[in-house]
């Protein structure tokens, strides 16, 4: 058992909430275990219609792996091939299908920050979620900041966002906000802070057979509060789409030096803070994501998340962002002008035979 992650039943309705706030909610192994339990034992309880995840910490909901935890075992000898790293992956990813495919309403309430293994455990399918976003909420899938790429099912729900909006966000790793959020389709509702309390009592209170239909009704009047037409994403959504559609990395580095506006120079200057390498990844894995099933992808990223701990990319990015916290990550190739196929394409190809990869189970 885990002593961040607390849970009860009341009203039909299964509650967690994670409660690790000096971590902002970083998941552990122990916690990662902690709410598959619980997810499957409500999976199958007569006395459980809904499941409602929420943190105790208005700083964030979940800010995603443990990565310190990451460095240190990955650091560790022989390198890459620590078994708790292997375990917390094949353990996490299968959280994230569970939760994709719940049989009953998953509602998550995103207040605050919500990056990488955070989204992990938001982004259910469409046939039970229900995201619920505030004005303090700040999302990203940030990875390629560490030399890592969008994992927990990213290559599925970016490559499922509006043109190219998940390829922008994939890219860059750049945090976007409430509106942003619900104009990407990566979040539902909008509730502000201020209201929470009076969406807690309706949750414990309401004889609505539908849950996620009653929340709606209760997000309506605060719609109006924030225009997802002048959300970044929405200004921005043309050059987004013209820039990010390339086929390469290169192309779109390219464009983007050609442009004169002040989007496309930020763009640019935080993408050549990010691994060249990863960021190619990253693009092919977004490109390859649109054609292929949640377990598909899930298997497909189990595969990647293992060379990048052998690669060693992922262990310099956490060193030069959390360890040292120098900011000078040493990227192997240092630039993208050195990044081949042949240092990309590998890391699409599985460690494992069909029958035995940590995933063969998920359909």
């Amino acid at each position: 058992m885990s002593e961040y992650v607390q849970t009860f039943v009341q009203n039909q309705i299964g509650f967690i909430t994670l409660d690790r706030p000096k971590a902002l909610n970083s998941l552990s192994l122990d916690m990662v275990r902690e709410l598959t339990q619980i997810l499957l034992q409500w999976r199958e309880a007569d006395n459980v219609g809904a499941v409602f995840i929420s943190s105790s910490s208005e700083k964030a909901f979940c800010a995603g792996g443990d990565i310190r935890f990451f460095y240190d075992a990955g650091t560790s000898t022989p390198r890459g091939d620590s078994a708790l790293l292997e375990d917390f992956f094949t353990e996490e990813y299968a959280l994230n299908h569970l939760i994709h495919f719940y049989p009953k309403p998953y509602i998550a309430l995103l207040n605050g920050v919500v990056m990488g293994g955070g989204m992990g455990i938001a982004q259910a399918g469409p046939s039970c979620r229900m995201r619920i976003v505030t004005e303090r909420t700040k999302m990203a899938m940030p990875e390629v900041n560490i030399g890592l790429f969008p994992d927990v099912g990213g290559g599925y729900f970016l490559s499922r966002a509006p043109g190219q909006l998940g390829t922008y966000l994939g890219l860059t790793g750049e945090i976007f906000k409430a509106a942003d959020a619900i104009y990407a389709e990566l979040a539902d509702v909008y509730v502000p802070t201020s209201a929470i309390p009076a969406l807690m009592h309706l949750l414990t209170s309401t004889q609505q057979a539908d849950i996620r239909a009653a929340i709606r009704e209760f997000a309506a009047p605060f719609a109006e509060e924030i225009k997802l037409e002048e959300s970044s994403l929405a200004t921005h959504r043309s050059l987004i789409d013209q820039y990010f559609s390339a086929g390469d990395v290169a192309t779109i580095i390219a464009t983007l030096s050609e442009d004169g506006s002040e989007f496309a120079r930020q763009t640019l200057a935080v993408m050549q803070k990010r691994s060249p390498l990863l960021v190619c990844v990253t693009l092919e894995q977004i490109r390859r994501g649109a054609g292929m099933t949640v377990a598909a992808c899930l298997r497909m990223e189990r595969d990647m998340v293992r060379h990048c701990f052998k690669h060693g990319e992922v262990l310099e990015g956490v060193r030069a962002l959390v360890v040292d916290k120098d900011n000078t990550p040493k990227w192997s190739p240092p630039s993208l002008g050195e990044v081949t196929p042949e240092m990309i394409l590998p890391f699409f190809v599985s460690a494992w035979p069909d029958h035995a990869h940590p995933l063969r189970h998920l359909d």
